[in-house]
């Protein structure tokens, strides 16, 4: 769903530093997978196709956070144009 996001937490050497991955469009949204070593953060579409991936090693991850889309995120309504029916201007309206 628009709005999920997800925020790693890497160590760097010198401190922490953020990563955030954020699902871009309706329907869209951000899975979490930890596998051999390794954090993988995918954006995948309503298909199950992936459009991103970040990898991180897992060693190396100090926090990761999900932020799931919450009922304050509204989805963009789609507006209908009235349709125009020609023969309203004969009857005066």
């Amino acid at each position: 769903m628009k709005g999920d996001s997800v925020e790693v937490l890497v160590d760097v050497g010198d401190g922490v530093r953020s990563f955030e991955i954020v699902a871009t469009r309706d329907g869209r949204r951000v899975e979490v997978a930890t596998t051999r070593g390794s954090v993988e953060v995918t954006e995948v579409t309503r298909t199950g196709n992936a459009v991103r991936t970040a990898r991180f090693m897992a060693a190396r991850v100090v926090a990761v956070v999900e932020h799931p889309a919450g009922e304050d995120v509204e989805p963009t309504p789609r507006r209908r144009r009235p349709r125009e029916n020609p023969d309203q201007s004969a009857l005066g309206i």
